[in-house]
């Protein structure tokens, strides 16, 4: 017998907003090293866990799991710490010195706190998938009350609304552009309602809420400052740098 399958329907973050918030941490770190080529870098790297959404069309269940476990960056700062510290001649470093290396680095590292962790504070993914099916949220209050002390409610195992059992891949998946669904913003009755087919719709998510739609902007203004400080303090360099030859 199948097991039930529950779709969430949540004002999850967009791809969008992900973006915004690893650009936001690229520009901080990176300072005048900040250029154009390394703003797509960071972009791609904080996108990609959202691609899982596409093998929903083979695999139920894959969005927020397959792209979004922990096991995936794990795997990466492995392998980058293997290639770039204990490899005896690295292949990433010959090619494009120690800036790459801090590059690959904080690509990983932007997937991870923009891409992935959002995620997770809202609606949960599957943390450690494939090797323990299980979505989970970090989600809650932080607060110190003079009457209750310190209350926190934030590290807790969740569940679906409609069973008791843990939320996995077999039993659970999150509405994505894939799913169309009657729409609300419609109204289909135009007097014939039998002739009428109903309409769906399918929806691509850009800001669900005002703080997320407050952070593209921001992202937007704080990227193109970077970019233009940057480029400007890298020909000053140049022209010091040429005055003292």
């Amino acid at each position: 017998m199948l097991k039930p399958v529950y779709i969430r329907k949540i004002g999850v973050p967009s791809t969008l907003v992900h973006i915004s918030l690893g650009l936001l941490l690229a520009a901080g770190v990176l300072g005048d090293q900040f250029t154009g080529r390394r703003v797509l870098i960071i972009a791609g790297a904080t996108a990609l866990p959202d691609l899982d959404v596409a093998l929903e069309v083979v695999f139920s269940g894959a969005h927020r799991a397959v792209g979004h476990t922990f096991v995936l960056p794990a795997l990466l700062i492995i392998g980058l710490i293997w290639e770039t510290r204990w490899r005896q001649s690295s292949i990433l470093r010959q090619r494009y010195n120690d800036t790459g290396v801090r590059m690959s680095f904080l690509a990983v590292g932007c997937m991870f706190a923009a891409g992935i962790v959002p995620d997770l504070v809202v609606g949960g993914v599957n943390v450690f998938y494939p090797f323990h099916d299980a979505f989970m949220t970090v989600d809650g209050r932080l607060l110190y009350s003079t009457d209750r002390g310190w209350v926190q409610t934030f590290i807790e195992s969740s569940t679906s609304s409609d069973a008791t059992q843990s939320r996995t891949t077999q039993n659970f998946e999150f509405r994505t552009v894939i799913d169309a669904e009657p729409t609300l913003g419609a109204d289909t009755d135009s007097g014939n309602a039998e002739s009428e087919q109903p309409q769906v719709e399918r929806i691509f998510p850009v800001a669900m809420t005002g703080f997320r739609g407050w952070l593209l902007p921001l992202a937007t203004a704080v990227t193109s400052l970077r970019l233009y400080r940057a480029r400007h303090e890298r020909a000053e360099r140049e022209t010091v740098q040429n005055m003292t030859k």
